[in-house]
């Protein structure tokens, strides 16, 4: 019997997975699910990386622009509209792929997810309030005493994990392994990382943004996007915000971006080194000369699980 095994093509920020994506998709007629967490949001677009209207125009993509900057977007709700998007795609005669690096978002569709814990609203408002003010390294004191399985998590991670423990009295670790859901999809993962190289697309990537609007942008969306929306959360963001408001020099601005996203980066590689399933991984180095040839390969290995051959 067949197995349709889902594709998913990951790794951590600026890795190069878009320009592979760009590649198979002129030998492949695919559509983009992008598992991106800074994507979802409308109007945050330059410091995203998000793909532009033409190049949405050319591959279809799903998953970008569904939430107004001052939603809440949690991986069950993307995981659910994601299963929606990829039928969608499949209709329009293209093959799904999950694109992105939110580890989260991809465990959602592919292992169990705890269900959600009901938090009164008024007490999440007055938390997050409370917690505006403090630095990732107090929230990491805080969170080794409440669920120290979660403290070597980015900033967000923290505050979902405080809020989980602290207005459940349950901590988020303990949800995930007793509130479990059954798995939903196999999947064939092709995780694109280049290596030390890295670390210089990084810096390159984040002088691109800022030379092409990143700081406009920031600016725009702060006349219209309160200071404590999720969106805001997005690497390097509220850095640029202070550019904005004439607060930074630009290349300290610089500096706190490339930290932080190779800080970032850090976090999803260590994130997809224990969480992908042993066996399901196949590892690409995108620079290699020999790197469209294997992602090729890769690709029509998950078509003959499908076809059951």
């Amino acid at each position: 019997m067949a197995v349709v095994r889902l594709r998913v093509i990951c790794g951590p920020t600026a890795a190069g997975k878009s320009a592979l994506v760009w590649r198979l998709a002129e030998r492949f007629p695919l559509a983009v699910v992008s598992a991106d967490s800074r994507q979802i949001y409308r109007g945050f677009d330059i410091g995203t990386g998000k793909p532009t209207a033409a190049e949405q125009a050319r591959v279809p993509h799903f998953g970008i622009d569904v939430a107004e900057p001052e939603e809440r977007y949690s991986a069950a709700r993307w995981a659910e509209s994601a299963r929606a998007w990829m039928s969608e795609a499949r209709a329009a005669g293209r093959t799904p792929v999950i694109v992105g690096g939110t580890g989260f978002y991809i465990r959602a569709l592919t292992a169990p997810l705890f269900a959600q814990p009901p938090m009164d609203e008024g007490r999440r408002r007055s938390l997050a309030a409370w917690s505006r003010s403090l630095t990732v390294d107090q929230l990491r004191a805080w969170i080794a005493r409440l669920d120290p399985e979660r403290a070597h998590l980015g900033r967000a991670q923290l505050l979902r994990a405080i809020e989980v423990a602290l207005l459940t009295g349950v901590p988020l670790s303990r949800w995930h392994a007793e509130g479990a859901r059954a798995a939903v999809l196999p999947a064939r993962y092709l995780l694109v990382d280049p290596g030390a190289p890295l670390r210089g697309a990084i810096v390159e990537r984040a002088e691109r943004m800022l030379e092409g609007g990143w700081v406009e942008e920031a600016e725009a969306l702060a006349r219209r996007v309160t200071e404590d929306a999720p969106a805001w959360n997005a690497t390097g963001y509220r850095a640029v915000r202070e550019l904005a408001r004439h607060r930074s020099e630009v290349r300290t601005v610089l500096e706190r971006v490339v930290v932080s996203t190779r800080q970032y980066a850090k976090r999803q590689r260590t994130w997809f080194r224990h969480q992908l399933p042993a066996g399901t991984v196949t590892r690409l180095d995108p620079v290699a000369p020999d790197a469209l040839e294997r992602a090729v390969a890769w690709w029509t290995q998950a078509e003959e699980d499908e076809d059951g051959r």
